[in-house]
């Protein structure tokens, strides 16, 4: 059976040893976000995941979420709704909004700690709540004054949760081809008519009303993606004062049958004609969407981290449990009839690379959800543009390594159960095809890797990189004579160069045959994922040198180290060779050649 702890050991030292989060937030003015407090948030959302939402996990990928053809109503499985009661009443859903609003007003950092241990006990009961984030957030920068004061109290208090309603059957990442309208109508509402899919939770029961934001063109649109507007549409009708009507015409017309996440309700939504309102300048709905979008991907992002945890601890927990065989050198436990499996090295080499990954990728999730903070906080303004800049080149990798880690990480924790790990019984097969659709939503690691190379590195001319060269350059001059992290410098140094070179050559042939760009995106995005984990270890060798905590605890973080410097980094090499070979070898077979279907 699986079990959940939450890893509140390694969170403490990401949090106060190598981000030095007290510092953070009482530099950025949020005087009550001290140790004590911020130790509190920690064990009570550890205890609420472990004792209300884990015992859930299993419930809900059996059973599912139930649909009624006659009614469109959606019912998630059983305690879903009263363990989102107790969220609701611990206030976990204001944890990190504006306390205008009704929030706590606390750290992003904060917030995505919560989001770990949320999703690594439960990950299809996480998505209910995670999207109404978003949605405040592009209430609070888009909404006019009246739409801020009746949408946003009842999201951040969780009476209401929000969807993003993007996708549609024939319409994917190309949203310019979106087919939903919107026609104005009395009142300044408008009416959109159309079909969006793949909508999590879209429809459900655990609070009496939801705000959808849709994406659909009005009829002055122009064609394409710039003629596109964001609406919010409730599924009760919400009038200017706040008072709440009658149900709105949208509808729930099926939920998906998917091989993971049975628990969240997958949507397919259809609005005939439903009321709402304009969110945002008209034709301007991308720039608002992509403010929840954002938010999403780094969500997504702790999910795959969060399911590569939850794996972990029971692959880790069986290793040391199950005895068969004799270590290769000779027993390690004569006293036993066999010696643990921990004891060989195939087992060890898929432990210290979920270990690796997942420390390593948790500081990378967090330092992002740090610059979040500063981004807002800080009073210099260089100083948020610089966060800012950092955080948005940070996103799509963040979101793709830490999902297509969660494959790696989830796979190698079955392999350790050996034949138990494809029996149900055990949790490790529901953990690996859940981690399936991390990769997928919130944009496909393809989109993340075009995002990274296109948006955030050719269209900036390298911005975000340089900075984050330049962060790992003074980490590096900083410890230039310590004799204890050298083994680390030297490497990271030479991999930050390399990394420079390499972006340069890659834009530069780019510049004469665009498909350049398509031919290395993924290549690169994981490139930049392990040197950005590369200098995370560096950094946690170098704080648990100078910190308080056991010396076994600090022993393992240089070991692990190591190990990723040793063994992981150097994936490396492949990648940039696969991106030196260019696009020639992609493109020039012709679209015949890969045979018929």
């Amino acid at each position: 059976m699986s079990t959940y702890k939450a890893p509140l050991d390694d969170l403490r030292f990401a949090l106060y040893d190598v981000l030095g989060a007290e510092a953070l937030f009482a530099r950025l003015g949020h005087a009550d976000a001290n140790r004590e407090l911020v130790d509190a948030v920690l064990d009570e959302a550890a205890r609420f995941s472990e004792t209300v939402l884990a015992p859930l996990n299993k419930i809900g990928d059996e059973i599912g979420c139930s649909y009624d053809k006659t009614t469109g109503n959606v019912t998630p499985p059983p305690g879903f709704k009263d363990a989102f009661d107790k969220f609701v009443e611990g206030g976990w859903t204001g944890l990190t909004n504006a306390p205008e609003h009704g929030g706590q007003g606390m750290p992003a950092l904060l917030g995505g700690v919560l989001t770990e241990l949320v999703d690594s006990a439960n990950l299809a009961w996480g998505n209910f709540p995670m999207l109404s984030h978003g949605a405040v957030k592009s209430l609070e920068t888009y909404g006019e004054d009246w739409q801020k004061t009746v949408f946003l109290e009842p999201l951040v208090a969780g009476k209401w949760t929000g969807t993003m309603c993007l996708t549609e059957p024939h319409c994917g990442t190309d949203l310019g081809l979106l087919k939903t309208r919107a026609e104005p109508i009395a009142d300044d509402k408008y009416a959109i008519t159309g079909t969006k899919i793949f909508i999590t939770a879209g429809e459900h029961d655990l609070v009496p009303n939801i705000l959808h934001l849709v994406l659909a063109k009005l009829p002055d649109a122009p064609a394409g993606a710039k003629g596109i507007s964001l609406f919010v549409v409730p599924k009760f009708k919400v009038a200017r004062d706040g008072s709440v009507g009658e149900r709105n015409a949208v509808r729930c017309g099926a939920i998906e049958h998917k091989m993971g996440i049975h628990g969240s309700a997958t949507c397919v939504m259809n609005f005939d004609g439903a009321e709402g309102y304009l969110l945002g300048q008209p034709h301007k709905g991308l720039q608002a969407m992509f403010v929840m979008m954002n938010s999403a991907r780094l969500g997504v992002g702790v999910q795959g981290l969060a399911l590569s945890e939850r794996a972990y601890q029971n692959a880790l927990r069986y290793a040391r449990e199950r005895l068969q065989s004799r270590a290769l050198s000779g027993p390690k436990y004569p006293d036993k009839p066999a010696d643990p499996i921990l004891v060989q090295p195939d087992v060890r080499r898929m432990l210290l690379n979920q270990k690796a990954l997942i420390e390593g990728g948790r500081l990378l999730s967090l330092h992002a959800y740090s610059l979040l903070d500063v981004a807002e906080k800080a009073t210099d303004a260089a100083e948020r543009e610089r966060a800012d800049t950092l955080v948005s080149f940070l996103t799509p990798i963040s979101k793709a390594c830490l999902t297509e880690w969660s494959i790696e990480n989830t796979y190698n924790a079955l392999q350790c159960f050996g034949g138990h790990g494809y029996i149900a019984e055990h949790g490790m097969e529901q953990y690996a095809r859940d981690a399936r659709i991390t990769t997928l939503y919130e944009g496909t690691t393809g989109i993340q890797s075009l995002d990274l190379i296109g948006r955030k590195t050719a269209s900036t001319q390298g911005a975000g990189l340089k900075l984050f060269i330049a962060e790992v350059e003074a980490f590096a001059r900083q410890h230039e004579g310590d004799a204890a992290l050298a083994e680390f410098i030297a490497p990271l140094r030479a991999k930050c160069g390399e990394w420079g070179k390499l972006t340069i050559e890659t834009l530069t042939r780019a510049a004469g045959n665009p498909e350049e760009l398509g031919a290395a995106s993924t290549d690169y995005l994981f490139y930049s994922g392990y040197v950005v984990l590369a200098y995370w270890w560096a950094r946690s060798v170098a704080a648990a040198n100078t910190s308080e905590r056991p010396q076994a605890f600090k022993d393992a973080k240089r070991d692990t180290a190591r190990y990723y410097f040793a063994r992981i980094l150097p994936r490396t090499l492949a990648h940039k060779a696969a991106i030196e070979a260019g696009a020639e070898p992609l493109m020039a077979m012709p679209d015949a050649g890969f045979g018929t279907s």
